[in-house]
């Protein structure tokens, strides 16, 4: 076919060796090799499965195309999304669930709401937001406390134990408190009216290290919805892929899930695809100082 194709169409002459002239022009390419075009594919396939098994297996596009550009290849969303479905691979997405570790304490202090949802507040240490949640092994479940900056959203403070208690959320409230060195006179400390944060024990612990506790209305999830984004990819990236036969084993590999993955790697879509870590460096600087107080005086107009 190839010899004649000067002289006879190659859908004719196809059709009288009854052949496929879509086998013909597979043929051509197989010889000549791939196109320039196949050849880009190719390359940007793998560079989209590479970003995809270093976020652990969980980036769907969105996340995956903004890595692929903090790492200097131009990929907009879609192209992405057409390169992992001709891959076979697809990002964890979000369940909803419902917490059930508010058990209601007496509110002895009459905690008021001092954030009422305005959690990001355009600089770091103005508002630190907390919440428990409870993770199942083979042992038992392990509850897990973590403070969070709701400027940066960078987990500041986090606990682990068997049980609970206010014990658990002074421990993590310390650890935030701890890696900040010095915090200004007005951080606001908001959770939810659950027993651990509403004590007498928290209360005399938020006096000692200068922080003004805040808490929201009983009942609304919405209050401290803030901590309960953090909780969600942490399930569902994380902990509903693995089964830890010991609390111990499950503390080993949560810490370094929040210190080394979350904190430092993970692009949050909230303070523009960038690390938490990140964030706050590029906060720290002159030109991130001028870039927050824009973003202040945006919020205000």
């Amino acid at each position: 076919m190839r010899a004649e194709k000067e002289n006879f169409s190659v859908k004719r002459m196809a059709r009288l060796l009854k052949v496929s002239a879509s086998y013909y022009r597979w043929n051509g390419r197989r010889l000549h090799g791939p196109s320039p075009r196949a050849v880009r594919q190719r390359a940007r396939d793998a560079k989209v499965a590479k970003v995809f098994e270093e976020s652990d297996q969980t980036y769907g596009a969105r996340r995956v195309a903004a890595q692929l550009h903090r790492e200097g290849t131009v990929a907009d969303r879609k192209t992405v999304a057409q390169s992992m479905r001709r891959q076979g691979i697809e990002g964890i997405s979000p369940r909803k669930f419902r917490p059930v570790t508010t058990i209601p304490g007496v509110d002895t202090h009459h905690l008021p709401d001092l954030v009422k949802r305005t959690w990001d507040r355009g600089r770091l240490d103005a508002v630190w937001i907390s919440d428990i949640i409870y993770l199942r092994t083979r042992e038992g479940w392990l509850y897990l406390c973590a403070v969070r900056d709701g400027c940066s959203r960078r987990v500041l403070g986090w606990a682990m134990d068997s049980v609970q208690t206010t014990d658990l959320v002074e421990r993590a409230l310390r650890m935030a408190y701890t890696l900040r060195g010095t915090v200004p006179a007005d951080v606001v400390f908001h959770a939810d009216r659950g027993a651990q944060f509403t004590s007498t024990q928290l209360w005399e612990t938020a006096r000692e290290l200068g922080v003004l506790q805040s808490v929201g209305r009983t009942g609304v999830c919405r209050d401290n919805a803030m901590q309960e984004s953090f909780w969600s990819p942490l399930k569902t990236e994380y902990y509903d892929r693995r089964v830890w036969k010991t609390r111990a084993e499950a503390k080993r590999s949560v810490a370094w899930w929040i210190e080394d993955f979350y904190n430092r790697h993970r692009l949050h879509s909230s303070i523009g695809m960038v690390p938490p870590v990140e964030r706050e460096l590029a906060l720290n600087t002159p030109v991130g100082l001028v870039e927050m107080e824009e973003e202040v005086l945006t919020l205000a107009a």
